[in-house]
């Protein structure tokens, strides 16, 4: 059965099915740009999911035909050049020093939030995901894609040097060569050539796009939710740790799951050709 949660507002839908947490960016007619509701929309609900203890994948996907397009172009440059920070209307725009420090802090609480979470992450590209919503996505801990799906970092096409952690992120998939080459460019990766460099773990076809990417997410809900928690723990520090550190949470973490119910129950269905029932205790 599925149930709806309530994001406040239109522009940004999330339903729970199962285990499974869908949250649709949800403005098809500007393939859905981030905007000033559906953003903070976006930060809340991460976290009102990872307290859910129903919750144990969280999938982000576009409505319609695209991911997200990033920033809504439409809002930005004007004659003050204030870029993303630009206002429509008589305020004046802030100091350099304090957008600095808006978009700074608005970063921390949705990319490094997402890659933070303490449940697995999926970004299910139905079409295009650019800029600061290709960002969103590599943030996730997996990405699937549509077979008309690309990504682009577009930022170079405003004159924008890219932010979101877009270019830790990606450098860290693909490498500085290849990412510099992305970003310099604003070249279109088709889903496939993603996926031969790592950057989406699956491609499927349009036409059964969505069906096989929440059954992809339900089959990441199907584990052990502590032990998933670890892993994700371990393969992030895995980026910037060094190998004693590593060696020594992964020791940690071990133990702790061989102390779980889980751990128990994987045992002894193991032993029972059974599929074991894991319940996050």
């Amino acid at each position: 059965m599925t149930e709806s949660i309530d994001t406040g507002t239109d522009e940004l839908l999330c339903e729970l099915d199962g285990a499974v947490a869908t949250v649709t960016l949800n403005r098809p007619e500007k393939r859905n740009a981030l905007s000033n509701n559906l953003t903070p929309a976006l930060r809340a609900i991460l976290l009102t999911l990872e307290a859910d203890t129903r919750v144990r994948c969280v999938m982000i996907t576009g409505a319609g035909n695209a991911f997200c397009a990033g920033g809504d172009i439409s809002g930005m440059g004007g004659a003050t050049g204030g870029g993303r920070d630009a206002h429509q209307d008589d305020r004046p725009a802030p100091s350099i020093e304090d957008a600095v420090r808006n978009l700074q802090h608005g970063q921390e609480t949705l990319t490094l939030r997402l890659h933070q979470l303490a449940k697995p992450t999926l970004a299910a590209l139905p079409g295009p995901a650019a800029g600061a919503g290709l960002s969103i996505a590599l943030a996730c801990d997996m990405r699937v894609a549509s077979e008309s799906a690309f990504i682009t970092t577009a930022y170079r096409n405003i004159g924008f040097s890219g932010d979101y952690g877009g270019s830790w992120l990606l450098t860290r998939l693909v490498g500085p060569g290849k990412a510099k080459e992305l970003y310099f460019t604003a070249e279109r990766l088709s889903a496939d050539e993603c996926r031969a460099l790592g950057i989406v773990n699956q491609v499927f076809p349009d036409d059964t796009f969505r069906a096989q990417a929440h059954a992809f997410a339900q089959k990441i809900a199907s584990g052990p939710p502590i032990a998933m928690r670890y892993m994700k723990e371990n393969i992030n520090r895995a980026i910037t740790a060094d190998l004693k550190t590593c060696l020594d949470m992964e020791a940690d973490r071990m133990i702790r799951t061989g102390r779980t119910e889980d751990h128990r129950e994987a045992v002894a269905a193991f032993l029972n050709k059974s599929e074991p029932q894991f319940k996050g205790r």
